[in-house]
């Protein structure tokens, strides 16, 4: 990420009238004794910073003074040394910038797509959400809704944490431009756009959105964002967030003390409060990560970037291993904890299963879109106008005639039936997995190039 693009961007949209008190503040303040300065993402101070700062002083430990805005003013405040810890919704984006500071997780949150309250539309598919993002949706009647169009919201901030997470899920890159016309200074301002506008959609996080009844959270195939369903793996959405730190900051100590109480149980306890999932409870996702992100490439027919990736998820334990006190768990835990090693084995299945089917066959690489416009733009999570947009990526295309429900459902059939219709949500992962064949084997049945299946598609499914 560009620290100066980051501050430009951050200047620019102050100036033209979306002001926060928390860039008002003096850099004077972070000098007071005990006191500890937070700056970041918005979802990172509600979720995760909030409450525990509350219960940090409680305990008497000094104070921590809140300056909630994006990930970049903060991560670029902690890098510069005007604040000592930031928030952030992702991991280190592997430019220069962040390879000098340390990027901690503490807590599991979902990614969750958000709507007007009086949409109609309960739940999209991967792909759907990939379509849209990418510009090959456009109108809510293609995804079951009303005819109206899709006004796709984004935050402008390069490298925002929901952003960039959500983009890297998707796309296989966190700095992918998305067809995306909407853009503003932060998730909050976000939101506000998306409760005014019954076509408006967004991303945010669980923790910041839960509980608003004039935003509507979807369900992504058919799966809830949850507490219980991001600890089980099932909700595919689900991120870590970040407390980030400069090592040569003078307060290190007094930092990694304060990171420690994130992940005791005074510190767990207030981050269940707000339907997030502490680190430790949720840590066997780590594990999860990578099989996760190939099989959500595989159904959007998406390809793994081939530009430098992000680091991998490490434990707190492996930056702060020495008396780092471990959180709790709950019997709500250790049962979703027995549920995710039980998502764990049959993952193993079915990926051996499908093991022939590999990205390399998967069309639409998405790491070459053509963009005018961002040629000095490096590593960050950028948007663009749809008008603006070049090249037939960005270009209006006819939506699929989908069959309906009642008559998808009379096809699935039992484990002895011969042939399949294609249902909406589909991929030839999910249906080889559902009637335990192999990829491999239905594209051979069937006599079909690749992966890719169309609703209303009829499929042999059994080859005697």
């Amino acid at each position: 990420m560009s620290v100066r693009l980051a501050r430009l961007l951050c200047v620019t949209l102050v100036g033209v009238g979306v002001a926060t008190s928390a860039l008002a503040r003096s850099p004077a303040t972070h000098t007071k004794s005990g006191t500890l300065i937070w700056r970041g993402d918005v979802a990172t101070a509600q979720g995760v910073v909030d409450e525990v700062a509350k219960a940090w002083q409680k305990a008497g430990h000094g104070r921590v003074e809140l300056q909630p805005f994006n990930t970049a003013s903060g991560i670029d405040a902690v890098l510069s040394g005007r604040a000592d810890i930031a928030g952030s919704a992702r991991g280190s984006d592997g430019s220069a910038e962040d390879a000098k500071l340390k990027f901690v997780p503490v807590a599991w949150d979902a990614l969750v797509i958000i709507t007007n309250a009086a949409n109609p539309v309960r739940s999209l598919t991967l792909k759907q959400v990939h379509d849209i993002y990418y510009g090959r949706i456009h109108n809510w009647n293609e995804v079951g809704g009303r005819n109206a169009p899709i006004d796709v919201y984004a935050v402008a901030s390069p490298g925002d944490g929901v952003e960039f997470s959500l983009r890297k899920l998707l796309f296989g890159r966190g700095n992918q431009p998305v067809a995306a016309p909407r853009l503003y200074v932060n998730t909050h301002q976000l939101e506000a756009g998306v409760r005014l506008n019954p076509n408006g959609m967004g991303a945010a996080t669980l923790s910041d959105v839960r509980g608003n009844r004039k935003l509507k959270v979807l369900a992504i195939n058919g799966i809830s964002p949850s507490v219980a369903n991001i600890a089980d793996g099932s909700y595919p959405l689900y991120t870590p967030l970040y407390l980030v730190i400069n090592p040569h900051n003078p307060k290190a100590k007094q930092v990694e003390d304060f990171i420690d109480f994130v992940q005791t149980g005074a510190g767990s306890t207030a981050l269940r409060r707000h339907a997030v999932l502490p680190y430790q409870d949720g840590r066997a996702l780590a594990s999860l990560d990578s099989g996760r992100r190939s099989r959500i490439l595989a159904e959007v027919g998406a390809q793994p970037s081939r530009i430098a990736r992000t680091p991998p998820i490490s434990a707190p334990g492996a930056t702060y291993a020495a008396g780092a006190a471990q959180a709790p768990t709950s019997p709500n835990t250790l049962a979703a904890r027995r549920a995710l090693a039980q998502r764990q084995a049959r993952d193993r299945a079915a990926a051996a299963a499908a093991q022939p089917a590999r990205l390399s066959r998967v069309r639409g690489d998405v790491a070459g879109v053509s963009v005018s416009g961002l040629a000095h733009v490096r590593g960050d999570a950028t948007t663009v106008n749809r008008a603006q947009a070049s090249g037939h990526d960005f270009r209006k295309v006819t939506a699929d005639t989908y069959q309906s429900r009642a008559s998808a459902s009379q096809n699935h059939g039992s484990a002895s039936a011969k042939t399949y219709r294609v249902a909406r949500g589909d991929t030839l992962f999910s249906i080889a997995r559902r009637h335990a064949v192999k990829v491999a084997q239905l594209r051979d049945w069937n006599h079909l190039r690749n992966n890719e299946v169309k609703p209303g598609q009829l499929l042999r499914i059994r080859g005697d």
